[in-house]
């Protein structure tokens, strides 16, 4: 009889985000604690919710502080737009844009020279820009309620409204994913002659 496992998919996820290194022992005592802690006292569901959260908890760690950089630079693009919006905003969302496609390929290219697959930049590309979204949302609404006088409202008209500023971010997950497996494919090359070379 084979011995129970959790979600493959969820152990894919795990490989992705950890250093090759660590992956089998991280692997490891995971599903040993799966195997006889979790599954023996909350029955097959509970185990799989357990271990898929736990997996969820690597990946977040894994991409908090891109998603943060990325996040936090959204934020200050949409507080310039409101606050000190410039008579021509091509500029700005020229230098914006750089600076977005920046993290995501530099991210993704982490990701992959850590774990060795190119699968980890295009996860750190979809993380990073998801968990981005939320955190600009937060930063907006936090702008939003600190500056609402007319001069504001209608700079934010002026920049696009606020639908842009919602939903935009929630709009950079694919090209997050994309921009994210080309810096992964650099990195797992990079990874693998580095590993060569030793």
């Amino acid at each position: 009889m084979t011995p129970p496992m959790p979600p493959r998919w969820a152990e894919t996820l795990l490989h992705l985000v950890l250093n090759s290194r660590d992956q089998a022992t991280v692997s490891g005592d995971l599903l040993e604690e799966f195997r006889e802690s979790i599954l023996p006292t909350r029955g097959p569901w509970a185990a799989d919710g357990w271990y898929i959260r736990q997996v969820m908890g690597f990946v977040v760690r894994s991409h908090v502080l891109p998603a943060l950089v990325f996040g936090g630079a959204f934020v200050v693009r949409t507080a310039l737009d409101w606050l000190q919006p410039p008579a021509d905003f091509h500029t700005r969302s020229l230098v914006s844009t750089l600076v977005a496609a920046s993290i995501l390929l530099v991210s993704g290219f982490f990701a992959s020279w850590k774990s060795g697959a190119i699968l980890a930049g295009g996860l750190a590309g979809i993380t990073t820009t998801a968990l981005a979204a939320l955190l600009s949302t937060i930063g907006a609404l936090g702008l939003l309620a600190i500056w609402h006088d007319p001069t504001t409202l209608q700079a934010i008209k002026g920049s696009g409204g606020l639908r842009e500023v919602f939903f935009l971010p929630l709009m950079l997950i694919v090209p997050g994913a994309l921009l994210g497996t080309i810096g992964g494919v650099v990195g797992t090359l990079v990874h693998w002659s580095v590993r060569r070379s030793s």
